[in-house]
């Protein structure tokens, strides 16, 4: 069982680049169609200073800077008995090319259900820009199978 002493828990923050080219590449591997992510001068004519973030992008970075497996580490949780059980998102302002954000993440709440067979984490982030200004929020379950 996973302690619960560990709700309020601060993950860490990741700095993460918005680069054009895995601007592209997460477009094109999630099939994205829309040109404002995949032509500068599409995001360009919609108001965008550039190719702006897909609306998932930012969860997907997050993963990428191991900070979630960090946590699951510190917890004592085997990545084979993690499901991904809820995603959401917040977006206060754009993200493109070109931005650096900070995503800030803690442990928002830790529960059971089915009698201890099933535990969840609840995890909140904060997304800022170099700016400081906020870009999004996000929150994810991660289902542990007992």
């Amino acid at each position: 069982m996973i302690d619960k002493k560990w709700i309020g828990h601060e993950v860490g923050s990741s700095v993460l680049p918005i680069e054009r080219g895995r601007l592209k590449f997460f477009a094109k591997a999630i099939g994205e169609t829309n040109p404002i992510y995949i032509d500068e001068a599409a995001a360009r004519a919609a108001g965008y200073a550039d190719l702006p973030a897909p609306p998932t992008f930012l969860f997907s970075a997050e993963l990428d800077s191991g900070a979630t497996f960090g946590l699951l580490d510190l917890l004592g949780v085997p990545v084979a008995k993690i499901l991904h059980g809820e995603q959401s998102f917040e977006h206060l302002e754009p993200v493109v090319v070109g931005d650096t954000v900070t995503v800030s993440s803690r442990v928002k709440d830790i529960y059971e259900k089915k009698g201890g067979a099933l535990e969840f984490l609840d995890i909140e982030s904060q997304v800022t820009n170099q700016r400081g200004a906020s870009v999004a929020r996000m929150r994810s379950l991660i289902v542990v199978r007992n």
